[in-house]
């Protein structure tokens, strides 16, 4: 397999500094009434049980089981062709006893995060968003199951990675009305594009917005990095966040190819991401074949 050299990373002056950046300027959003969401209680009761390393499968089901939204969509997530082996799935304590305690917490934390806004405005297109970004995390999800050894990020980080990489565009559509509108009306297409511009129109970046959720919520620091900087992969030092990263851009290309729409970033991402996923343009196309055979198999 010819894979060719890894694309030069671009130079930041220190994580210091960007992170000084970045604090500044949701500091400056959130004087503008930028509200970021609170950790549902469900989620924290699960962080502290981790915390305290509490391993009792009937505890950590009973805690889960209190919100019957979450307990609804858990067992749609496992649906997963990724889970293909565990199922049936009969109860909640059944899917924790089968695919463990940290994987179970961080699928649920990514659903909780789906469902813990308010959507006062755009309720069409907060639905829309919260649809697409779900389907990406399947993507994520099955693109690091079949890597796990190559790229050592397990399917339920994925599928966190995937849930929370855009969470920062509905909390700015909620808080500038506007926002988004011109960029990609989401009530009437598939996906959405062009945020960069709509980043700079607002000084705002959506990336830095969900970066900072996902340190609110105590994400692990690489999944928080990968949010970061998921338009930006060179801009990463660290190997599992850049590995992160390319997964999210693959699945968020597979996404595209099976709405048989144009991905305008790929032409410019594909080399990076192949190296970075250890494939060739020949392999990768087989790849991804294969993941959307997989992925249309449930939809």
């Amino acid at each position: 397999m010819n894979i060719s050299s890894p694309p030069p990373a671009i130079e930041i002056n220190s994580r210091e500094t960007q992170q000084q950046l970045d604090s500044k300027m949701i500091k400056g959003l959130m004087e503008r009434g930028l509200k970021l969401p609170p950790q549902p209680r469900v989620v924290d009761e699960l962080q502290k049980c981790q915390r305290r390393q509490e391993r009792n499968v009937r505890v950590v089901a009973r805690i889960i089981s209190q919100d019957a939204g979450i307990t609804a969509m858990l067992f749609r997530a496992v649906e997963s062709p990724v889970y293909r082996h565990h199922r049936p799935f009969v109860s909640v304590e059944k899917i924790v006893q089968a695919l463990g305690i940290d994987q179970v917490v961080n699928i649920v934390q990514a659903i909780a995060l789906a469902t813990a806004g308010n959507a006062r405005t755009h309720r069409k297109i907060y639905e829309r968003f919260w649809a697409n970004s779900t389907a990406i995390a399947q993507l994520a999800m099955l693109v690091a199951e079949d890597l796990v050894s190559v790229c050592n990020i397990f399917p339920d980080q994925a599928y966190l990675a995937g849930v929370f990489h855009d969470c920062g565009v509905p909390l700015l559509m909620e808080r500038f009305p506007t926002y988004c509108q011109a960029a990609a009306p989401l009530d009437q297409q598939a996906t959405w594009f062009g945020l960069t511009d709509e980043d700079r129109k607002y000084q705002t970046d959506h990336a830095v917005v969900g970066y900072f959720v996902a340190k609110h919520w105590k994400l692990p620091d690489f999944i928080c990095d990968a949010i970061r900087f998921h338009h930006d992969l060179l801009r990463l030092e660290d190997h599992s966040a850049r590995t992160m990263v390319a997964i999210l851009q693959m699945a968020f290309h597979l996404y595209c190819r099976s709405l048989y729409i144009e991905n305008p970033e790929w032409p410019h991402t594909s080399a990076t991401v192949l190296y970075e996923l250890g494939m060739d343009e020949i392999t990768a196309q087989e790849f991804m074949d294969e993941m959307l055979d997989r992925y249309n198999a449930v939809q």
